[in-house]
């Protein structure tokens, strides 16, 4: 029997009180009733400020016919320390939204009406209690997290501040939340480890009961069909039940882009519960051989080396009422929309709902998975590591089935975080202990629960026990290439590193205007204004976005053009980056960009506006992380353009190759025609133009079309983009709505028209968009609005038009 006590509960910190549902959070539920204004909007961050500073009460009532048997409360995502009574009686006092609880409350109701009490103390608070009892001071990024001691609780890092997240230090209940009568025996955990053979594969799958007293239960397995039923006697506490699957031959699971993603359904079942996992057969290693630059870092999937193409995935939303499977499942088929084959979960946010992997194993979308831990010092008292080990083994059990994961990841730059407060640049030895701790205990609780997981120690890091410095070293192991964005470094210092596997780099621009406008007023359109600064949480991001501005561009005539132009650097910056990096395959075999999306509209480094419109720089990934490509890299002395060709498929393939000189009006002069020959897994050098074949007014452009229908160009300008003296292309744009809503729309240029980018004043999506138009093409695309309620007006910019002031 179960009792779902999902749905409304009753608010209070002793002076406001509103009605909240569960699973949410406190502040959605204070905004609902009135009681605070929407903390995305305006200032508002600064006003919902003490919400955060309060112990928040949630209370309901439900009714128990029946009280006998053994009953349990099953919770997850509790956010973060708590105590729940029934009845007056405390049942569970717990501190880590990162686990699952499951205590016992039977003697705890009773016939009637009952009533659940969950207490949410003040996580910055309690923060400062635990800091305070620390035997040394364990410092924290005041730079990133506002809000002081996060690192002292076991809840997202990001949540008291980041350099793109709002500081409101959220608290709710955002998972299961029930009770339950326990039925002879409960499931814990079902796992599965695939042992391969040159035949097949044995899938092993154990399931863990939990049981008060001994009995004989019933276990049905299912494998796609193929039924087990064993009776097997089980112990009081923890039994672990096994069964093995023999598959010969299987239908592999593949990453997007290099084969389907062939799933099969397995079903573990009693008499009153089910489990349903889906199983990808697949084999992965991660491989670390020593070379003569280093050692590499790549993943081979299924005996073929992998080229991991993708980006860092942060919380779907600050506040977690305001997202769902659906918009987190439409950010993530964004992801492979735009040729991504990986997503890595960062150490700041969460372990996501199943919902999130289940997702990313339909699409092909590896998952690099983080521990949660970032940019801090954390304590390594054996009370925070026994919580922690509770916690890995935890997540581990929960997740390990799915095929998307493939590594496992200590944190995101704690070894880096030794560097960066005077506490431990003082006292290194302490608190590198202190760490090696932490990283042990990690380590020990992935393996006990996983003994075939793939473990990495650090992200960056050079290698296993490696502390030093992966953010300019980058012969081994992964790297985070900070230099262009915070140490104000051109574009083309990307092509100054040579990675094996790039984790993090990025590049910001401005949200785009339809969300601009939602939390913004006309008076506020002024990248100096207070609310632009507010939702601007990097120090000195918009000096940096506007002083790039000023290196490549032409300044805009007015915000919403700036807001333009922060977009096409962007993708221009880290098109740069990915284009240089893959034609190092295979000594470089992988990029991930920071970041895939937004908490909230913000100024940031994402390629998805909140909400999840694209952005330039998503548009542009579609194009350069298409696993045939071909892009421009210009030689080291600025004498030839080299145009590389890869090829991330698992065959050999050919394409067709056009070269033109086009000139500013849009003329285009043909330099070369060619086939190129791309074997499969490597990237070559196609063809090198002479800088000295382009006159000083021309670009080149390329175009090809390979033999496996993939099709794409770009151009490439020397110099800087002020530099030209672009005439008006004489953009027009025609759009004609179709039955089903959708809206085709063509666009015509006289002249050169560079990163046109058409706008509708509804929310919706292109089909393509920020491409380039030379004298007298057109291109036509669809827009599909969110909502066909009613005529959509499509407009157009470009670069010239931008700059202009007629």
């Amino acid at each position: 029997m179960t009792v779902d006590l999902a749905g409304e509960w009753r608010l209070s910190d002793g002076e406001h009180m509103a009605a909240m549902s569960l699973p949410g959070d406190v502040h959605s539920a204070l905004e609902a009733a009135g009681v605070i204004p929407d903390p995305y909007v305006g200032r508002n961050e600064e006003v919902v400020q003490w919400v955060a500073h309060r112990d928040w009460t949630l209370e309901r009532d439900f009714t128990l016919d029946d009280v006998g048997g053994d009953w349990y409360l099953d919770i997850d995502y509790l956010d973060t320390v708590a105590t729940v009574s029934v009845n007056g009686v405390t049942v569970l006092e717990e501190d880590n939204c990162f686990r699952r609880y499951r205590p016992d409350v039977t003697k705890a109701l009773k016939v009637g009406q009952n009533t659940i009490r969950i207490v949410i103390r003040s996580s910055i608070a309690v923060g400062a209690q635990r800091q305070d009892a620390q035997p040394f001071y364990i410092p924290y990024q005041t730079a990133n997290s506002p809000i002081p001691n996060g690192n002292m609780l076991r809840k997202p890092q990001c949540h008291f501040g980041w350099d793109w997240n709002i500081a409101i230090a959220p608290l709710g209940v955002y998972g299961t939340i029930a009770l339950k009568r326990l039925e002879t025996a409960r499931i814990e955990y079902v796992e599965t480890r695939q042992v391969w053979d040159a035949d097949g594969v044995d899938l092993h799958v154990s399931v863990t009961v939990f049981a008060a007293e001994p009995g004989i239960l019933p276990v049905h397995f299912d494998l796609d069909g193929e039924r087990v039923r064993l009776d097997c006697g089980i112990s009081a506490g923890e039994t672990v039940i096994r069964h093995v699957f023999r598959v010969d031959n299987p239908k592999r699971w593949w990453p997007a882009g290099s084969g389907e993603q062939a799933l099969s359904t397995l079903m573990v079942g009693t008499a009153s519960e089910s489990v349903t996992r889906l199983i990808g057969f697949r084999e992965v290693e991660l491989v670390t051989d020593k070379d003569e630059a280093g050692s590499r870092f790549v993943l081979n999937v299924n005996g073929r080396e992998i080229f991991c193409r993708g980006a860092n995935w942060i919380p779907a939303d600050a506040l977690f009422s305001r997202t769902s499977p659906d918009k987190t499942e439409a950010l993530l088929q964004a992801a492979a929309d735009a040729n991504m084959n990986m997503i890595r979960v960062w150490g700041g946010g969460f372990y996501e709902h199943d919902w999130f992997y289940d997702a990313c194993d339909r699409l092909g979308l590896m998952v690099w998975q983080d521990f949660m831990f970032a940019c801090n010092l954390y304590p390594s008292t054996n009370d925070f590591l026994e919580n922690v080990s509770a916690e890995v083994d935890y997540q581990v059990r929960r997740l390990i089935s799915h095929p998307s994961i493939v590594l496992w990841c200590g944190d995101n730059e704690l070894v880096g975080a030794l560097t960066w407060f005077k506490e431990s640049l003082e006292d290194r030895d302490r608190y590198l202990v202190s760490y090696d701790r932490l990283n042990r205990t990690i380590e020990q609780a992935l393996k006990a629960a996983s003994k075939d997981a793939i473990w990495w120690p650090s992200s960056p890091a050079s290698g296993y026990l490696d502390f030093n410095d992966a953010w300019h070293a980058d012969g081994s192991g992964d790297m985070h290439y900070w230099s262009v964005w915070h140490e104000n470094k051109s574009f083309d210092n990307y092509r100054s590193v040579r990675p094996r596997f790039c984790s993090e780099f990025g590049f910001q621009s401005y949200t785009s205007m339809p969300v601009i406008r939602d939390f913004a007023a006309a008076k506020d359109m002024n990248i100096a204004s207070p609310v632009i600064e507010l939702h601007q949480k990097n120090a000195g991001g918009n000096e940096r976005i506007a002083g790039t501005m000023f290196r490549y561009f032409r300044f805009p005539k007015d915000f919403e053009n700036f807001v333009y132009l922060s977009q096409i650097q962007q993708a221009l910056a880290i098109r740069t980056a990915v284009d240089f990096w893959r034609s190092l395959k295979p000594h470089c075999m992988g990029t991930l960009y920071w970041q895939l999306n937004d908490t909230w509209p913000v100024a940031s480094w994402s390629g998805l506006d909140y909400g999840g419109s694209w952005k330039a720089l998503h548009y542009f990934a579609r194009r350069f992380f298409q696993p045939l490509n071909v892009a421009a890299i210009p030689s080291g002395d600025g004498g030839e353009i080299a145009l590389s060709a890869v090829n991330d498929t698992g065959e050999s393939l050919s394409l067709d190759l056009t070269v033109d000189a086009v000139s500013l009006n849009g003329n285009r002069r043909q330099l070369r025609s060619m086939t190129v020959d791309v074997p499969a897994d490597r990237a070559v050098a196609a063809i090198a133009i002479p800088t000295g074949e382009l006159a000083t007014t021309e670009l080149l452009f390329w175009r090809f079309s390979g033999a496996n229908g993939m099709v794409g160009g770009g151009h490439y300008c020397q110099g800087t983009y002020k530099a030209l003296e672009l005439e008006p292309a004489g953009l027009t744009v025609e759009q004609n709505t179709l039955e089903d809503g959708v809206v085709e729309v063509t666009v015509r240029a006289e002249r050169l028209a560079l990163f046109v980018t058409l706008e509708a004043d509804t929310a919706g999506a292109f089909s393509d968009n920020v491409f380039d138009l030379t004298a007298g093409e057109t291109r036509t695309v669809r827009f599909t609005p969110a909502v066909a309620d009613g005529p959509v007006l499509v407009s157009v910019r470009d670069l010239q038009s931008c700059y202009s002031v007629a």
